[in-house]
C-alpha cells in the first residue's frame, strides 16, 4: 500500500509540475511522460503476483498443518487447539470419532496433560483451491499405525489460516482391505453394513 500510495504521490507531482509550471516545454513535457511511464513499469515488477500470493499462502498453510502435528507430537494443548477455528470438527479414525472441538478438547486434555501426544510425520501433502478457503490432503505415518491420511479444510482468519475440518484415516492396502474389514466388523459386532 504505501509503494502503491507514493507512486500516486509521485505521479500527482509530476503532472502538476508538468501542467502548471511555466518553463517546461514540449520537450520538457515527453521527459516527464517518459519518467511517468518508467515509474508505472517499476510499480507493476514491483508489486506480488497472484503466484506470489498463493506461494506465500502455502507456506503459511505448510507451516500451520506442520505446526498442529509438533504440538501433537509435544503434547501442547494449548498451541494445539489454536491451530483450529471455535466451529471446528475433527474426525478420527474410530467410527463414533466426530468431534467438535470443545469434544475433542475434552477428549485431549487427559492425554496432553500427561505429556502424551500422537505423532505423525508427515510424508506428502497436497494443497488446493484459492481465495480464503483451501483444502488439503496428506499422508503421514505413525509409529502403531503406519501410513494414514488426513484431509481437511482451512480457512484464513484474522489471525491467520486455521483448521475448520480435519478428518484422520487410516491407510489399508487393497490386498488386506477384505481381511481388515471383517476384523473392523468383528470388532464392533457387525454382521452387516446398516
Amino acid at each position: 500500500m504505501k509503494l502503491r500510495y507514493n507512486y500516486q504521490q509521485c505521479l500527482t507531482r509530476i503532472h502538476t509540475a508538468m501542467n502548471t509550471h511555466p518553463s517546461y516545454t514540449i520537450k520538457s513535457r515527453y521527459a516527464t511522460a517518459a519518467a511517468t511511464l518508467i515509474l508505472s513499469l517499476l510499480l507493476a515488477l514491483s508489486m506480488p503476483t497472484a503466484a506470489d500470493e498463493l506461494a506465500t499462502d502455502r507456506v503459511a498453510i505448510n507451516n500451520l498443518l506442520d505446526g498442529l502435528h509438533n504440538d501433537a507430537a509435544q503434547a501442547q494443548f494449548s498451541g494445539y487447539f489454536a491451530r483450529y477455528t471455535d466451529d471446528a470438527v475433527f474426525l478420527g479414525t474410530d467410527r463414533n470419532e466426530r468431534w467438535t472441538i470443545p469434544e475433542f478438547k475434552a477428549y485431549a486434555r487427559p492425554v496432553f496433560d500427561e505429556g502424551r501426544g500422537w505423532t505423525y510425520h508427515m510424508v506428502e501433502r497436497n494443497i488446493e483451491g484459492k481465495g480464503e478457503i483451501r483444502w488439503f490432503d496428506e499422508v503421514l505415518h505413525n509409529e502403531k499405525l503406519g501410513h494414514c491420511r488426513g484431509t481437511g479444510v482451512v480457512v484464513r482468519t484474522s489471525e491467520g489460516w486455521r483448521v475448520a475440518h480435519y478428518a484422520l484415516t487410516m491407510l489399508v492396502p487393497n490386498s488386506i482391505a477384505a481381511e481388515v474389514g471383517s476384523q473392523t466388523q468383528a470388532a464392533e459386532n457387525l454382521s452387516t453394513v446398516p
